[in-house]
Order: C-alpha cells, then sequence, then structure tokens
C-alpha cells in the first residue's frame, strides 16, 4: 500500500540538519506499518522496539541520557550493529516508558548523525501531560486514514489520480461517473489502512463494517485502559453524541445533546482528551474571514468531526444500501458524511488553519472557511445537485475572496472568482 507519508519521510532522512521524529496519530491509522516499510525501503538496517511489549528495556532511559549507552544497551539487546547511515532507531508506543520522549532531546544535541523515528497510539496524550519535552529538538509528521487519493491508488487508479492532481479536466471529463462511484466506495470504506486493505482484497461491504467496528471497540477500550478514571463516563458520552452532532442541519458542537443541562466545563476535559489521541478533529467558527484567520475564531464555538469517515458510517449504522442506491451516501443525515469526507481530506493538506464561518446571527454559514498561501478560500460543501446558496453569495458578495470553491457531485467549472470542483478533486485544488 503506497503511502504519501513514505516521501515526506525521504525528504526527512535527506534534510540537512536532521531532527528525531515523532509521527502522531489515531490509533490504527499505520503508524507502525509506515515506520517499517520506511526502514526495509530506505535503509539497510531496521532496529524496532515497542516498549509496550518489551519490558526488558523500561528502564533504558531512567539512569541518564547518555546516548552511547543507550545505543550500546540497544546493540546488545538486539544483536546488531547501529550506524549512523544505514540504520533507522524505531522507538514504538514511545509515550510507554519514562523518559523516552525526553530521551529526544539528547539525541538530537549529541547524536544527531542517528536517524530515529518515534510514534506511539497515545502519543498525543503523553505531549500534553507533565513531561519534560524536547521543544525544538524534534520534527513532527501526523499521519492520518488514508486519503481518497491514497485510496485510487491502493484500488489500482493510479493514471486517475495523477490526472486528478495536474487538474486535466477535458481528460477526466468521460470518467466523472466512475470517479464518483470511487468516492461513494471511499466514502463507506474509509481511509483506516486495515479496512482498505479488507476492500481490496474482498470487496465485501460486510467484512468492512466488521472490522471498523472492531476498531470502534478498540478506541471505547482505550477510554478504560488509559484516560483519567473519572473522565471514562464523559468521554463515551461525547464519542457515542458525534452522529446526533453531526446530522444536525447546523452541526456546531451543542452540549445539550450529550445530556439535559451539560455544560462545556463538565465535557472540555473528554473532548480535548479525544481530540490529542487523534480521534476527533475540530473546526472553529471565525467572526471576520481576515488574515490570519486563528485571530478571529471562537474558542468556545466549534464543530467536531471523526478521524475517518468510514467509521463514522459505521458507527452511525449506515448500511450497504444506502451507498448502492443513486447518490443517497452524499446527502444521507443532512449531507454529514459529505462534511465529514470534506473536513477529513483538508485536515491532510498544508493548509494553514480550517474554520467555519457564521453571520453575528447565525442566520448565514459557510461550511469551511480556510488560509492558503496568504489567502482566505471560503467553500461551500453541496451534498445534492442544486449548487446555488444564499449563504455563500452572500459571503463572497460582502468579503470579495479572490478565490471561492463550491464542492458538489457536479463536475468541473469556473468562472473568475468562483470554482465548482467535484468533491473527489477537492486536494488537487490546493496542489496535493
Amino acid at each position: 500500500m503506497k503511502r504519501i507519508a513514505l516521501s515526506k519521510l525521504q525528504n526527512w532522512k535527506n534534510s540537512l540538519g536532521r531532527k528525531p521524529l515523532i509521527i502522531r496519530g489515531a490509533r490504527q491509522t499505520g503508524k507502525t506499518w509506515l515506520m517499517k516499510e520506511f526502514g526495509k525501503t530506505s535503509f539497510n538496517e531496521t532496529i524496532y522496539i515497542n516498549f509496550e511489549n518489551e519490558p526488558a528495556l523500561k528502564n533504558l532511559f531512567t539512569q541518564d541520557y547518555d546516548v552511547q549507552r543507550i545505543l550500546s544497551t540497544i546493540q546488545l539487546y538486539h544483536g546488531k550493529k547501529i550506524t549512523p547511515d544505514d540504520t533507522l532507531i524505531i522507538f514504538d508506543e514511545i509515550q510507554a516508558v519514562e523518559g523516552g520522549i525526553t530521551s529526544l532531546k539528547y539525541f538530537n544535541e549529541n547524536a544527531p548523525q542517528y536517524a530515529i523515528i518515534a510514534a506511539g497510539s497515545l502519543l498525543g496524550i503523553s505531549l500534553h501531560e507533565n513531561q519534560s519535552f524536547p521543544v525544538g529538538k524534534v520534527s513532527f509528521l501526523d499521519l492520518y486514514p488514508l486519503s481518497f487519493s491514497e485510496f485510487l491508488i491502493a484500488s489500482g487508479k493510479e493514471m486517475l489520480c495523477d490526472m486528478l492532481q495536474q487538474n486535466q479536466w477535458s481528460i477526466l471529463e468521460p470518467f466523472h461517473n466512475e470517479l464518483l462511484n470511487l468516492l461513494k466506495t471511499y466514502l463507506f470504506v474509509g481511509g483506516m489502512p486495515e479496512v482498505v486493505q479488507k476492500w481490496i482484497d474482498t470487496k465485501d461491504y460486510n467484512e468492512v463494517r466488521t472490522i471498523q467496528h472492531e476498531i470502534l471497540r478498540s478506541y471505547q477500550a482505550d477510554f478504560s485502559k488509559h484516560a483519567p478514571r473519572e473522565q471514562v463516563p464523559r468521554l463515551n458520552m461525547v464519542w457515542d453524541s458525534l452522529p446526533a452532532q453531526l446530522s444536525k442541519e447546523n452541526k456546531k458542537f451543542i452540549y445539550g445533546i450529550i445530556r439535559e443541562g451539560a455544560r462545556a466545563k463538565d465535557f472540555e476535559i473528554a473532548i480535548m482528551w479525544l481530540y490529542n489521541c487523534g480521534l476527533l478533529l475540530k473546526s472553529h467558527r471565525i467572526t471576520t474571514p481576515r488574515m490570519p484567520l486563528k485571530a478571529y475564531q471562537e474558542m468556545a464555538v466549534f464543530k467536531l468531526f471523526m478521524v475517518d469517515v468510514g467509521l463514522l458510517g459505521a458507527f452511525s449504522g449506515l448500511d450497504a444500501k444506502t451507498l448502492i442506491e443513486g447518490n443517497r451516501i452524499f446527502t444521507e443525515f443532512k449531507g454529514a458524511i459529505t462534511e465529514q469526507f470534506v473536513m477529513q481530506e483538508l485536515t491532510t493538506m498544508n493548509l494553514d488553519y480550517i474554520g467555519y464561518w457564521t453571520n453575528e446571527r447565525s442566520t448565514s454559514e459557510v461550511d469551511f472557511v480556510v488560509q492558503h498561501q496568504g489567502a482566505v478560500v471560503p467553500i461551500e460543501v453541496k451534498s445534492g445537485e442544486n449548487l446555488r446558496s444564499r449563504s455563500f453569495t452572500l459571503f463572497c458578495q460582502t468579503h470579495e475572496p479572490q478565490n471561492a470553491l463550491k464542492l458538489s457531485t457536479q463536475y468541473y467549472q469556473s468562472n473568475d472568482t468562483v470554482k465548482n470542483i467535484p468533491l473527489y478533486a477537492i486536494n488537487s485544488y490546493f496542489g496535493l
């Protein structure tokens, strides 16, 4: 399975002033596979350590942070010689061992010639707890579920993907319906690597759903295993409310949907925990669409999305019949699946900011407002055939953006400002 992140890892390997790399991402997004595959294809030797499964190394960093002692211990334990140019050292589940994250600072300062990658399923939580974090001494790579482009490549449609990336609209027009059908499949399957592989191997919707439900159960098992005990009921309540939150016409997160009378202070820690471990995506309301957008965000007003569109469908009970019947999957529960897909795609891109806009009375809304290459770009998501949108038109007339996007099931059209882009081509607009 080809992941775009492999090319990013190659750039990291070849970069001047290379620092230890931390890969962040939710459980089962493919971090371990990615690191091992990178070692296999780009190094002569790989030393892989999973600190949850190797108790003999639990005190590796507690004595001191002498890099040569640490490397000598690893060499003896694995019976392999470590050479700077030829060996990749992988510290998986690094948050599970005391001093592991802190040690990266000393590798950077005292042995920068060694290639070290660290990851962990709950690493995002550990980075926000009382640990000494090596600020400025590490690099980061965020790993998400497979994007639609990666899904196309995994499905044997690499040439279609290339044409999309090159914006070859005249060539692609005869393939519009095929791409829509592939997108419908992606909305059901999603981008979790194990699920995608199962779909490629079997083309069986039921087997896909079985694995998705297993992943969802493993996430909730993590709540009880790793979260503070007093937060576990709140985590489950927030998590269980997500389909209902996204099925509203106005998808702003409402605490009252969790339970009657719920307030922000009761659930903000639970939401932050889910966000930090990569299970939630968040988009804040923008009051004024000016640069920089972050300066105009409302911290208390936001939308929450799940990490993966396929998992959202499984969690919501969306069946294969919905996929098969026309374009129902795009419009089901008020377009929640479509908006989730767009948020997921935008998250994988190198954007400076992702938010959404409403006017003061919340009578007009633009689904997404992003900051990219020094410009504010509004994005309207149309799950049906009708491309007209009073709110979007009002926004463009009032704020006069240089570029604006409408995403729908319709084929590409463009005028001076507004581009109507097929949903499956969102990442090609941003050059990814």
